[in-house]
């Protein structure tokens, strides 16, 4: 019996996601095609996978059975391929962002998929990492990507929503609460260690709330922005919610709604590089066990620029 690979991802995303709408986005289908895509296989191993009933999608007992080895099926392809196009050559990977650094979240791939061999290089925003990309030279980026159409040639894909908190000084008026509404930052300014045009997800949320702001005018770095926010008790930073906490500084939690930080892979479409495939498998995998896609609008708040 042989096996379509195609027919195999899409069950396999699909199970893991238990949600045909999202399995789709993900595979960049439309939920017809993934209809078929999965109609097809139940045919060719003359059993159901699915029970759909109503809204409810669930895995029937020989879907259960064959979803562990459809996940090794398709990583052995992976590795296939990548052995096939052998290529010394490390996967240029760009990762930018104004937050902790994002090498934090490379490093968690790269410990999901230990065959990842990148270099990493530095931009200073994704419309310096898209000319990188159409300049052939760098293979994917990995920070926040507005909205809007990208180049022709190039695709993208959110793989993270990462909740934010407000960053100060431990002399802030703001330092004592527990946690903190984003209205509640109308007493103080949002600090911006770099022009708005680079930093747009701290635009959005400024203008959502009506905060008022500042600007730092050049960005020098982690460690020159949070001596700034020891130094100037008034201004605050939205950081990732779990980075560790500096001496002097205080982080307080945000709710009601809490921000949510997109990352997003960007690459261009038709990409050879052996090492991809490994990338992307390990981001839809980080993606599926850790909820990193997980939303609620009850309690979130994400940006025009990723909902």
């Amino acid at each position: 019996m042989d096996l379509d690979l195609a027919q195999v991802r899409a069950f396999v995303v699909t199970a893991e996601r238990l949600h045909f709408g999202q399995a789709a986005a993900e595979l960049y289908l439309t939920q017809q095609a993934l209809s078929k895509r999965i109609a097809r296989l139940e045919e060719v191993l003359g059993t159901r996978l699915f029970d759909r009933g109503g809204h409810v999608v669930e895995l029937t007992a020989a879907g259960r059975r064959f979803l562990e080895p459809a996940v090794e099926t398709l990583r052995a392809a992976d590795r296939a391929v990548a052995a096939a196009v052998h290529d010394d050559r490390p996967l240029r990977l760009d990762v930018w962002s104004h937050l902790y650094g994002p090498q934090r979240m490379v490093r968690l791939l790269v410990e999901l998929e230990p065959g990842l061999d990148l270099a990493l290089g530095m931009r200073s925003d994704v419309a310096a990492a898209v000319t990188g990309l159409r300049r052939d030279e760098l293979d994917a980026g990995f920070g926040w990507a507005p909205a809007g159409p990208l180049p022709d040639g190039l695709t993208r894909r959110l793989v993270r929503l990462e909740p934010v908190a407000a960053v100060m000084s431990q002399d802030s008026p703001l330092a004592a609460a527990d946690r903190l509404r984003p209205e509640d930052l109308r007493a103080g300014e949002l600090w911006f260690p770099a022009d708005a045009a680079r930093l747009e997800f701290l635009r959005l949320f400024a203008e959502e709330f009506g905060l008022p702001h500042a600007f730092g005018g050049v960005n020098l770095g982690m460690e020159a922005n949070l001596d700034h926010l020891r130094s100037t008790p008034g201004q605050y930073l939205l950081l990732p919610a779990e980075a560790p906490v500096a001496a002097g500084l205080r982080r307080v939690p945000l709710a009601e709604p809490t921000p949510l930080y997109g990352w997003s892979l960007v690459w261009r479409e038709g990409e050879r590089h052996p090492l991809l495939p490994l990338l992307l498998d390990a981001v839809g995998r980080a993606v599926r066990a850790n909820g990193w896609l997980d939303y609620d609008p009850a309690r979130h708040w994400v940006p025009i620029a990723e909902s």
